[in-house]
């Protein structure tokens, strides 16, 4: 009789482990569900914005006189493959040359294809803008989960680490150092 009640709460206790586990591992997945739809939605942000400053070449060498290569950093980037922390600091760059193409040339703000473009990608700045902060509310709670106990113990178990957040800094740089699993 003992032997089956030592059994019985034996089971019980691994029920209960397995359910905790079950549930923490949902909540993880449920995260890197979000965390991928949120990089795929800004890499189509990021790729239209690459395009439209792509299509600006052309229409600023067009209409302007100049010397100089034109959005050259653009011209580098189409043979690149980058991560979209990358491409968005490399775009960011390129959106300020394009900038100063349309403040230096003046000419260029009456042609209606270059405010098309202009536009859009003014649309795209507040696109992306609200995608970088539902990804950056995702890895929050992503790395909360990460961090804090039980689930820490999870996310060893199952090599997960703590993500960088999408701010525009150098994404080569360690964060979280002291909490490195």
């Amino acid at each position: 009789m003992d032997l089956l009640l030592i059994f019985i709460f034996v089971l019980i206790i691994v029920g209960v482990f397995l359910i905790i586990f079950i549930d923490i591992y949902n909540r993880f997945q449920t995260h890197i569900i979000k965390i991928n739809e949120a990089e795929s939605n800004i890499d189509a942000i990021l790729r239209k914005r690459f395009d439209l400053l792509n299509r600006s070449i052309s229409i600023i060498k067009g209409n302007i006189e100049t010397e100089e290569e034109v959005l050259e950093l653009i011209v580098k980037l189409r043979s690149r493959k980058l991560t979209n922390f990358e491409l968005d600091r490399q775009l960011y760059i390129a959106i300020n040359e394009f900038n100063n193409y349309k403040e230096k040339y003046k000419e260029l703000n009456s042609l209606e294809s270059f405010i098309k473009i202009c536009n859009s990608l003014s649309d795209s700045e507040t696109e992306l803008f609200a995608l970088r902060k539902y990804y950056n509310d995702v890895i929050t709670e992503y790395n909360k989960l990460t961090l804090k106990i039980p689930s820490n113990v999870i996310a060893k178990l199952l090599k997960y680490k703590v993500k960088s957040y999408f701010d525009g800094k150098d994404m080569t740089d360690e964060i979280y150092d002291d909490f490195k699993l």
